[in-house]
C-alpha cells in the first residue's frame, strides 16, 4: 500500500523521473564535500548502463556457471590485471559488490566466529563494518564484524592529539589480547596508519594484519599516502568510489598465497552475481587512473590541505593543525564551539545544505566523553575528491572556505549565499582527469 501517494502508475513514473532530474540539478550547482563520495566520468556512466547490468556470471573468470559470459570474462580479466598493476599486487578480486563486502571477504578468509578482532572504534574513526553487535555500555550497534561474523572485538587505541593509532598502546594491547585479525584503515582517515610499526607484533602473536583502503585507495594506487602491501599487510580491501573515482563497488588485493581462500570467500561465500556493469565501470576507471591518476590524486591532497588551511585561518577548529591538517582527501573540524551560535554537527550539516554546501556530521574521538551522540556529534567531515574531479584547485578551496565562514561564523543567511554558490559552481560542469566527453558531470541522460 502506498500511503499518501497517488497510485496512478503513469503519474508515479513521471514523479520518479522528475525527482531524479531535480537531484541532478541540485548537484550541478552544489559544492559536494562528502568524503565518501565522488563522481564517475561519462565513459563509466555509459558502462554501468550497458547490458552487463542484466547478466549473471557466478564464479571466477573462465569457470562461470552461466553461459554468455565470454565478453564479461574478458572485461573482468582486464579489470583484475589493472588492479594488480596499479596496486602492485600479486592477486586481485573485483567481485565484492561494496567496501563492506570486501571487508567481509577478508574477515571470512582470515578468521572464524568468536575470534578476536582489533580495529578502531566508530567514535575514533572506524567504520561500522569494523564494529561489534553491542557496545561496551550495552547499546545496540549492529556493526558488521560483530553482527555478521560474531567476532570478539577489541579496539585499537587512538592518540587523539595525533589523530592516529597510538603505536605503543596498540602494541601492548596486541600482546595482551593476541588477536587473530588486526585491521588498519578508517572512515576518518587523515594520516597513514602505522602498518610497519604493528606488523611484526601482530605476526608474533599468530595474527594477520589487513587494511581497509576504502577511503584512500585512489591515493594509494597513484603513489600517495602509503603502500600497505609493501609495508606488510596480508591483504587490502576497498570500495571503489571515493578517492578511486569509480562506480559503487568493492575489491580486494592480496599476496599470492591468499588467492584461493579469498576467491572462495567471495564466491560462494558472499556473492552470487557481482554487478557486472560496475565491474566494467571499474575497469574504465582504472584505465583513467593509469593515464590521469597521479595528477588527480596529487591535486586531491593539495586541495584538502588548501581547504583546511583556509578554514583554519577563517577561525574554524580544524583538527591536526600541527601536522598540516591532513595527508588525504579528508578534513575533520570540531564545531562544538559553535554550539551556542548554530548548534553541533547535524545542525551545521543542515544549515550548510540550505546553501547547497553538502557535507556530513561526524563523531569526534571525545564525543562520547562529552555526552554527544552520532545523531548530533561535535564534528563535521569534509572531502575534496569530487571537487577535484570537477577541476577545482587551491584557489577554489579558498572561496569555499569563505562561503562556510560567512554562514557559520558571520551569521549570513544560507539562502543568500546559495545564489553565490550556484554562480560559483556554474564554471565547473565537466568531469576532469578522464577521457574527453561533451556530457556534463551531472547531466541527466534520458534514454526513454
Amino acid at each position: 500500500m502506498l500511503a499518501g501517494i497517488d497510485v496512478d502508475p503513469e503519474g508515479l513514473f513521471l514523479r520518479i523521473r522528475n525527482l531524479l532530474n531535480q537531484h541532478h540539478d541540485l548537484f550541478s550547482f552544489a559544492i559536494p564535500l562528502i568524503a565518501s563520495e565522488n563522481i564517475v566520468s561519462p565513459a563509466v556512466r555509459e558502462a554501468i548502463c550497458s547490458d552487463f547490468a542484466h547478466r549473471y556470471a557466478e564464479g571466477w573468470t573462465g569457470e562461470r556457471v552461466y553461459a554468455g559470459c565470454q565478453f564479461v570474462d574478458e572485461v573482468e580479466l582486464i579489470c583484475i590485471e589493472l588492479m594488480k598493476k596499479l596496486f602492485r599486487a600479486d592477486f586481485a578480486d573485483v567481485r565484492p559488490i561494496s567496501g563492506v563486502v570486501a571487508n567481509l571477504t577478508l574477515y571470512t578468509a582470515f578468521a572464524r566466529p568468536l575470534d578476536t578482532f582489533m580495529a578502531l572504534s566508530v567514535a575514533t574513526g572506524g567504520h561500522i563494518s569494523m564494529a561489534p553487535l553491542m557496545g561496551k555500555s550495552g547499546v545496540f550497534l549492529g556493526g558488521t564484524a560483530g553482527a555478521v561474523k560474531g567476532f570478539n572485538i577489541e579496539y585499537l587505541p587512538l592518540d587523539e592529539g595525533e589523530m592516529n593509532i597510538d603505536v605503543d598502546a596498540a602494541l601492548k594491547k596486541i600482546r595482551e589480547v593476541k588477536p587473530q585479525l588486526v585491521l588498519c584503515g578508517a572512515s576518518v582517515f587523515l594520516f597513514p596508519h602505522p602498518v610497519k610499526e604493528l606488523v611484526d607484533t601482530v605476526n608474533e602473536v599468530g595474527g594477520k594484519l589487513i587494511y581497509d583502503a576504502a577511503h584512500v585507495a585512489g591515493l594509494i594506487c597513484n603513489g600517495y599516502f602509503q603502500d600497505p602491501l609493501r609495508e606488510g599487510v596480508e591483504a587490502m580491501s576497498m570500495s571503489t568510489h571515493k578517492t578511486l573515482p569509480g562506480p559503487q563497488h568493492g575489491a580486494v588485493v592480496a599476496k599470492a598465497e591468499h588467492e584461493e581462500v579469498i576467491k572462495r570467500a567471495v564466491f560462494p561465500g558472499l556473492t552470487s552475481n557481482h554487478h557486472l556493469h560496475n565491474v566494467a565501470g571499474l575497469a574504465i576507471t582504472l584505465v583513467e587512473m593509469l593515464k590521469f591518476g597521479k595528477k588527480y590524486a596529487g591535486q586531491v591532497i593539495k586541495n584538502s590541505k588548501a581547504l583546511a588551511e583556509s578554514l583554519y585561518e577563517s577561525g574554524f577548529d580544524v583538527l591536526a593543525e600541527h601536522k598540516g591538517f591532513t595527508e588525504s582527501h579528508t578534513i575533520l573540524i570540531d564545531v562544538a564551539n559553535l554550539k551556542d551560535k548554530v548548534g553541533l554537527g547535524a545542525d551545521v550539516e543542515k544549515l550548510l545544505e540550505k546553501a547547497n554546501i553538502i557535507l556530513n556530521r561526524n563523531m569526534l574521538p571525545w564525543d562520547v566523553r562529552e555526552g554527544r551522540h552520532y545523531k548530533n556529534p561535535g564534528g563535521i567531515r569534509l572531502g575534496t575528491s569530487e571537487l577535484t574531479r570537477l577541476g577545482m584547485k587551491e584557489g577554489e578551496m579558498v572561496q569555499i572556505a569563505e562561503f562556510m565562514e560567512r554562514i557559520l561564523l558571520d551569521g549570513e543567511k544560507p539562502e543568500k549565499v546559495r545564489e553565490e554558490v550556484k554562480d560559483f559552481r556554474s564554471e565547473f560542469q565537466k568531469v576532469h582527469y578522464c577521457f574527453e566527453s561533451a556530457t556534463k558531470a551531472y547531466e541527466y541522460i534520458k534514454i526513454h
